[in-house]
């Protein structure tokens, strides 16, 4: 099957669960043109269709309740109900019980696909892999530890507040949005009203573009005034995972992302909450997603991915006991991430130039 194709049924899929805004589609449909890496994030019902032929030899691997949609720029910073900044993976969306190495697999792949670009520096594609494997490694030995930054990581620390120092950005990008011309969907309304830290507030909701893997779907962000500062929560509409789009005689487990809130070895956002299908945050200068042209011109792109391979293992760890991976993992040779994550690249960018091709 090709990518258009590909791409065609399963947002056909999709729509067939939820409600899909089409402009937002169009516009992510363009933006898989810019690079191969937002095509990549773009399409992980691709990945799961592809991964499994290209790197059979990591497809055989015990299942976890494992991310799916990972790569370099689903990690993020929120804070725990200590106030604490924590920093980790922050987007569940495709959260499914498939082979634990797909996470790895995945996370590798856009590694290596933002090392060709330069956008990670001072560090070869072998390393990289090498680095993502023994941060998991490390991890599952550890038997998991969240990432703190007010007293740990300080290097971790340093890039990961970069994008920290201009709030007053922040708050004027989201209060320039439009407020939205339809009211959003009772379940959506009364999930926002749950997140206000009063009865009664008032705020206007808007419909924030954002993300490339959830771009289509119904996103609603409440903005307010609250004790003399500005506020914002957003309910994101979810559907099941695209790894049962790939998969569709499997059983379907559910929307999953609550249950990776709960279970993984970490310190909880108190403000994420699963309400029927829709995934309600607050958002903030400190609770967002990390992107890499935010890191410092110098960050340390070693401990960087060392960091994302035991972050990995803090999820995979709410699902199973940690010698399940590591006997599977002493079983596989020397660069088995490097190999599988370089075959992987030259799929994607097979499919990026088809993409590019139209229809």
């Amino acid at each position: 099957m090709k990518i258009h194709r590909a791409t065609e049924k399963y947002e056909a899929w999709l729509g067939e669960r939820i409600p899909l805004i089409h402009a937002d589609l169009r516009r992510k449909h363009a933006l898989m043109k810019e690079g191969a890496f937002p095509f990549l994030r773009a399409t992980f019902y691709r990945w799961a269709q592809t991964w499994p032929e290209v790197s059979p030899e990591t497809f055989k691997a015990p299942p976890a309740l494992a991310v799916g949609d990972l790569h370099i720029e689903n990690f993020g910073t929120w804070r725990d109900v200590e106030g604490r900044l924590i920093w980790g993976i922050n987007d569940f969306d495709e959260m499914c019980w498939m082979p634990y190495t797909c996470d790895l697999v995945r996370l590798a792949t856009s590694a290596l696909l933002e090392i060709s670009l330069d956008h990670l520096h001072n560090i070869d594609p072998k390393h990289a892999c090498q680095m993502i494997v023994q941060g998991y490694k490390d991890g599952l030995r550890a038997g998991g530890r969240a990432f703190i930054l007010a007293e740990h990581h300080p290097i971790l620390r340093e890039m990961a507040v970069e994008r920290l120092k201009d709030p007053e950005g922040f708050w004027q990008k989201l209060n320039a949005l439009p407020s939205v011309r339809q009211e959003p969907p009772p379940s959506a309304s009364k999930a926002l009203r749950r997140m206000m830290p009063e009865r009664g507030l008032k705020y206007r909701v808007v419909h924030r573009i954002a993300g490339l893997g959830s771009l289509g779907r119904r996103r609603y962000v409440a903005l307010a005034q609250w004790r003399s500062g500005s506020i914002a929560r957003e309910a994101k509409e979810l559907a099941e995972s695209a790894w049962l789009f790939a998969r569709p005689h499997g059983r379907n487990p559910g929307i999953l992302y609550q249950e990776a809130l709960e279970k993984s070895v970490r310190c909880r956002d108190p403000f994420v909450e699963l309400r029927g299908r829709w995934i309600v945050r607050r958002l903030a200068p400190d609770c967002s997603r990390i992107e890499l042209a935010s890191l410092p011109a110098k960050h340390d792109a070693a401990r960087l991915l060392h960091a994302m391979g035991w972050e990995t293992g803090n999820v995979h760890l709410g699902s199973r006991e940690a010698g399940i991976f590591t006997k599977d993992l002493a079983a596989r040779p020397a660069n088995w991430l490097y190999k599988a994550a370089t075959a992987m690249v030259q799929s994607i960018h097979a499919d990026w130039e088809e993409w590019k091709k139209g229809a």
